[in-house]
């Protein structure tokens, strides 16, 4: 593979340009923010599999009517504590935002809650979420399934693709929070992609090609036919978190699931169940946030197996990396700027900024 050059820009400048191109599409100013917002903060956390790469996918599913822009949730059912909602093939990023509300103020007015959401475009990084409600001071969990085209991930002990990469998210408020989020694969599937753009292998133990046979090459998802799959991470440990995500997020809600042929040319469906809990209504919130502030200062005084690494809790390297990248610019591989400046001319967005 030949790797790509890196570009970078500006944090505010491709701010700008992101939400020019949402707008574009159909969306209303507080809409395209959302959108936007959340986008550039998952490139700005490190997380660019759920950053500005996913636009020209995006603008291409508003032009097929798989995305609607301006679409909000509707109840399929609603009750004190417990809400279903359909997304109506909204933008997830705002849609998700106005559920994950509800929530949060169902808990605040309760002390529980729980949330489903069906049928909603991509909902972007589940960890944004998780800050949302510990920025409210609750308590969540997320489990997350998706249907985007045929399976990507084999289940532990096959070999062909059965399960999408099914993210699970936890997040417990402090100062700062604790923000658990990962993929049940062993990578993001858009970590695979931003590889295969950039021209670099995806570290081992992470792909299968075709026949089963283990490879680091991204190609294989979509460059090969028949095409290889991703594996779960700790073997059984993530298969089996796939699975329940795919039965809690999917099967529960009435959402999409992995197997079913006829939801896999509908862009990208996202199925997700949320949990809020207020951590005050279970005694003394003080001592509560105490002993969490005891217990992360243990774990970080463990003295670090590579000096050059001290122990980090959950959340914090993408504190850091943004810290980095708000000073130094947004890394974008050659390959994925070309794409999104592409897609912004076809909205007659020309006003491109400096990638250097």
């Amino acid at each position: 593979m030949t790797e790509a050059a890196t570009l970078h820009v500006e944090a505010g400048a491709l701010a700008g340009f992101v939400r020019a191109i949402v707008a574009a599409t159909g969306c209303a100013p507080q809409e395209a923010e959302e959108v936007a917002a959340h986008l550039l903060e998952a490139n700005l956390q490190g997380h660019d599999s759920h950053g500005i790469m996913l636009l020209p996918r995006y603008v291409q599913h508003v032009r097929e009517g798989k995305l609607r822009p301006g679409a909000a949730p509707t109840p399929v059912r609603q009750e004190a504590t417990l809400a279903l909602f359909d997304g109506n093939m909204g933008y997830g990023q705002h849609v998700g935002r106005i559920v994950m509300d509800w929530a949060i103020g169902a808990a605040r007015a309760h002390g529980h809650a729980v949330m489903g959401l069906r049928n909603v475009h991509h909902i972007g990084r589940v960890g944004a979420y998780g800050e949302q409600a510990a920025a409210a001071g609750m308590i969540s969990l997320h489990f997350v399934n998706g249907v985007s085209g045929p399976p990507a991930v084999a289940p532990f002990g096959g070999s062909d693709a059965r399960l999408s990469t099914n993210p699970v998210c936890i997040t417990v408020p402090g100062d700062p929070p604790l923000v658990l989020d990962f993929a049940t694969s062993a990578i993001a599937l858009g970590k695979c992609r931003v590889a295969f753009n950039a021209g670099r292998p995806v570290p081992e133990g992470s792909l299968v090609d075709a026949s089963g046979r283990p490879t680091t090459d991204p190609g294989v998802l979509y460059r090969d036919q028949p095409r290889g799959a991703l594996l779960s991470f700790g073997a059984h440990k993530g298969y089996g978190l796939a699975l329940v995500c795919e039965v809690l997020a999917g099967a529960l809600l009435g959402g999409a699931t992995a197997w079913r042929t006829e939801w896999r040319d509908r862009g990208i469906v996202n199925s997700w169940l949320a949990f809020v809990l207020d951590p005050a209504r279970f005694g003394d919130d003080a001592r509560f946030r105490e002993e969490l502030a005891a217990v992360i200062a243990d774990v970080k005084a463990s003295p670090p197996a590579d000096p050059e690494n001290p122990v980090l809790v959950a959340g914090e390297k993408e504190r850091i990396t943004k810290a980095r990248r708000l000073a130094t610019g947004v890394p974008v591989d050659a390959t994925t700027w070309a794409m999104l400046v592409e897609a912004a001319r076809g909205l007659g967005i020309n006003e491109v900024p400096e990638a250097r």
